[in-house]
């Protein structure tokens, strides 16, 4: 469950993120709107922060997320370095959108990074 004092919006972009930290060690961040060049400067300095930065294991959903470009999956691969250099990893959950997902096949991302299926409400 994300906080909603946690939910922030890139303010030229409309990206919102949510942070959560179900576990000590790990962190949701969930991402939804367009993951761009516009957003991935806000993105980036937002895990820069002290309740995000040094996380060992970071899991993105990206079920909410309907655009990503190049600059956005330059946040999310710079993230995972960051991780694995504390120990962990980045798991990724698919976005919904085909447009999204489309860019993952196209570049192979989803083969480099866990990728899980949304959660569905039953």
């Amino acid at each position: 469950m994300i906080d909603p004092d946690t939910v922030r919006t890139s303010r030229d972009s409309g990206l919102t993120v949510g942070v959560a930290t179900p576990a000590a060690g790990l962190t949701v961040v969930t991402l939804g709107g367009q993951l761009d060049a516009v957003a991935a400067s806000d993105l980036r300095a937002r895990l820069d922060e002290s309740d995000i930065a040094g996380c060992p294991q970071i899991v993105f959903d990206l079920a909410a997320v309907d655009f990503v470009d190049s600059a956005g999956l330059a946040v999310l691969v710079w993230q995972r370095r960051s991780c694995r250099a504390h120990g962990g990893d980045v798991v990724l959950v698919r976005p919904d959108s085909d447009n999204a997902m489309r860019v993952f096949r196209l570049t192979q991302f989803d083969q480099i990074f866990r990728m899980l299926p949304q959660q569905q409400d039953d």
